[in-house]
């Protein structure tokens, strides 16, 4: 008996290992990827948000535009590349107004010419396999500018802070979208 606990629990430890091994290789070769990954973190209150996202470029490509090569108008976009963008609230807040518990979610985006649909999907993927069904929340963000200065890599940060609140602004090209966020 003692020998099958021993058994058994080696098998368990090395299911693990391989597990972690290959997530290890799926995103740890060496080679520069073309979006490259990037994270931001603020504090809002005592409350920690935290955006892990890929950053492509437009490398003279159409963007927000209806039948555009990069996140055309009208349909979800994964807002970033890769991996679906993951944002994480160490605590409850409201995302535009709306409730959300504290976890973590990934961020998608539908853009449109004033206003862009935000979604927080309970489903963390590769970006391409977005599942409407898993959408937590949805809530609307108008464009700030259409005629921000340039971001060639898409960027997201946060401004207008406070002891409860700030602003997340998804950036590319010359479009800003901002995305309040507010804590008790």
């Amino acid at each position: 008996m003692k020998k099958l606990v021993q058994f058994t629990f080696l098998m368990v430890l090395a299911v693990f290992f391989v597990a972690e091994t290959a997530f290890a290789q799926e995103r740890g070769n060496d080679s520069a990827r073309p979006s490259p990954n990037a994270a931001v973190s603020q504090t809002i209150g005592t409350t920690e948000v935290t955006v892990t996202y890929g950053r492509p470029g437009i490398k003279g490509r159409t963007y927000f535009e209806e039948g555009s090569d990069l996140a055309p108008l009208g349909s979800i976009w994964r807002t970033g590349a890769n991996e679906s963008t993951a944002i994480t609230f160490s605590d409850d807040v409201k995302v535009g107004g709306k409730e959300v518990e504290a976890g973590t979610y990934s961020l998608y985006t539908v853009p449109g010419e004033d206003e862009w649909i935000i979604v927080l999907n309970d489903k963390l993927s590769w970006g391409t396999q977005y599942d409407i069904t898993q959408d937590y929340v949805r809530v609307t963000s108008d464009v700030v500018d259409n005629e921000a200065p340039l971001m060639e890599r898409f960027s997201i940060y946060f401004d207008n802070l406070s002891d409860t609140s700030a602003d997340m602004n998804l950036h590319w090209g010359t479009t800003v979208v901002t995305v309040p966020i507010t804590t008790e």
